[in-house]
């Protein structure tokens, strides 16, 4: 609708345009006013056309007022295409559903906190949010309702697994890069309020998790991450209890992690994932990809390299450097690779 609208408007003003100009020939016989207006519409009508001709690839449709925020990406002849929902929108969400529109199949890029009108902080997020989601996206001609997965990395990667987990009547499989194979408490995030709460809700109940204090400063200007969750693991009677149902997860699951992941140990814990599958008899496919020197970023855009090698945290009030892990060219070639498994495992469904 919003393309159509501004199709509209730019129709109209060129055609405003070319009265005035005819209005000004008539009337007014001022070379230096024709000029001008003839410069205006050259140029507007010619940023136009180049925009049309330098880019390629699907313009996303805003999608608000349903309950949620979303960047929906289909080409206009797409009917009944299996669709992957982005799960944490921005650029990267972005980045995918562009990857996937071009390929003919739906990508949803969608953000759930950060944006007006959604939560500040990822605490005690309500899962009927993605239950809308799913609602609506059933109801699009360009969606197959039976081929919906969803898409995830990091923290994200735990949301989309319990996703999947809690709605396996919706989703039917879920892509997870650097995964973890527990529900965290709110308080593994620096930024996050100090009081211990459930990460994830449904209908008010928390989805079990792990609970953990906040991570710890110290007297120099870095900080070990991978150690802190490992800690975390090491509580054997809390794991178990906060370790994501993936067994209920109605369709394959993929998982990619690079083994040299200072972030998290998401290597650990998709070994994790693939343990309890097979004590559950897990009776959809599943892979559990690792790259070697490849670390935290390999669900980020294939076709550039990190050359960011480490981020930055606030731990109170104190900037403190933390790896990513791996190295430029292991995680490029991760990328690269794990794009391709991503879209042959999109294609099975």
């Amino acid at each position: 609708m919003a393309v159509n609208f501004l199709s509209l408007l730019i129709l109209k003003t060129k055609a405003k345009l070319f009265y005035l100009l005819i209005y000004l020939k008539k009337t007014m016989r001022n070379k230096k006013y024709i000029l001008i207006v003839g410069m205006l519409f050259l140029l507007f009508g010619g940023y136009f056309i180049a925009d049309k001709l330098l880019f390629s690839g699907v313009k996303p449709r805003a999608v608000d007022g349903n309950g949620f925020q979303a960047n929906f990406f289909a080409k206009k002849s797409i009917k009944n295409s299996p669709t992957v929902i982005l799960v944490g929108g921005g650029q990267w969400g972005d980045y995918w559903g562009q990857q996937f529109a071009q390929k003919g199949l739906v990508g949803l890029s969608l953000p759930y906190i950060g944006k007006e009108g959604l939560p500040e902080l990822p605490e005690e997020i309500e899962l009927t949010y993605f239950e809308n989601v799913l609602t609506w996206l059933k109801a699009q001609t360009e969606v197959n309702p039976n081929k919906i997965v969803v898409m995830g990395a990091s923290r994200n990667a735990e949301l989309a697994l319990v996703l999947a987990s809690v709605f396996p009547k919706h989703i039917r499989g879920v892509v997870a890069y650097a995964p973890s194979a527990v529900s965290w408490s709110n308080t593994v995030l620096p930024y996050n309020s100090n009081e211990i709460k459930a990460s994830w809700k449904y209908k008010g109940i928390d989805i079990p998790y792990l609970p953990m204090d906040k991570i710890k400063g110290n007297k120099t200007s870095k900080i070990e991450m991978e150690g802190y969750w490992l800690d975390g693991l090491a509580k054997k009677e809390l794991l178990q209890k906060a370790m994501i149902r993936v067994e209920k997860i109605n369709g394959p699951i993929l998982l990619f992690s690079g083994t040299d992941d200072k972030v998290w140990p998401s290597s650990v814990m998709a070994d994790l994932i693939e343990k309890r599958l097979a004590e559950h008899a897990f009776e959809h496919a599943f892979l559990n990809i690792k790259y070697d020197n490849a670390g935290h970023l390999i669900a980020n855009n294939p076709e550039h390299k990190e050359r960011l090698r480490a981020g930055r945290v606030n731990i109170d009030g104190k900037e403190y450097a933390y790896e990513f892990g791996g190295t430029e060219d292991g995680d490029f070639k991760a990328k690269q690779e794990a794009k391709i498994k991503l879209m042959e495992f999109i294609d099975k469904l």
